[in-house]
């Protein structure tokens, strides 16, 4: 009877063979699986200045827009407290302060049309004696009178052309002429005393009630809970049109 094949053992060499080929598989196959980490496209440094760059150009614009928005306010823009000189002096201080003339004798239509209107030469000239007439201040009234031309006066408040304003609104409604003109009876020289832009003119608008004449001002309830102006027996139907007085068209039409 023959002896079973038995396998045979691995010798010590053989083992030692095999594990040297196996490691070196793995190892192969190890530096395959984990490649090396890819190199940044820009340095730390370069990252780093265009991140200050980005940082910078944000702060420019955001302070130009700051600066653009101060500017169209200043009253360099606005020509608040402008000196307006004129081709005559002429005192408010005088004439509305210290002879108390009422501003609508020299700007008569003031209550019923959009603008106040200039007095005419004629105007000054039957308030004052021939002793003043023959003066040299007077001047500019005598060459009016003799051409026939107005006096060249100066515009002391200008709105925008695209702005609509009436006069007449506002003082029939109790606006008094001190709100947007300032105290005129204590200015030798007339200057503007509001910067009359849009935000100034809509705090008006939105609240009207503490900028009138509470002797002169008919006010009424309106939808949004403020007291509005409006002539007396007006339907208070009228007085929920204080909602279209903060809209685009009814000052830019």
């Amino acid at each position: 009877m023959t002896e079973e094949k038995r396998p045979r053992e691995p010798s010590h060499e053989e083992d030692a063979g095999t594990g040297a080929g196996n490691g070196a598989a793995d190892s192969s196959r190890s530096r395959v699986a984990s490649p090396s980490p890819a190199r940044p496209l820009f340095s730390r440094r370069a990252t780093a200045l265009l991140l200050s760059l980005v940082a910078a150009f944000l702060a420019v614009g955001a302070g130009s827009v700051a600066f653009a928005m101060a500017w169209v306010r200043s009253p360099y823009v606005t020509m608040q407290y402008a000196d307006v000189r004129q081709p005559m002096p002429f005192s408010h201080q005088i004439h509305a302060g210290a002879l108390k003339v009422d501003c609508r004798f020299c700007h008569n239509s003031v209550e019923r049309a959009p603008h106040a209107g200039i007095p005419p030469t004629r105007t000054c000239v039957g308030c004052h004696s021939d002793v003043w007439m023959q003066s040299n201040i007077f001047e500019p009234v005598r060459t009016s009178l003799a051409t026939g031309k107005p006096i060249p006066w100066r515009r002391v408040t200008t709105m925008p052309d695209f702005v609509f304003f009436n006069h007449s609104v506002h003082v029939q409604r109790g606006v008094e002429c001190t709100t947007c003109h300032g105290d005129v009876a204590q200015m030798p020289r007339v200057y503007q005393a509001r910067p009359l832009t849009m935000q100034w003119c809509l705090s008006c608008h939105r609240d009207p009630a503490r900028y009138l004449s509470a002797s002169t001002a008919h006010l009424v309830p309106s939808e949004n809970g403020r007291a509005w102006p409006v002539r007396p027996g007006t339907p208070d139907s009228v007085a929920s049109a204080v909602a279209r007085l903060t809209t685009c068209s009814a000052c830019h039409r």
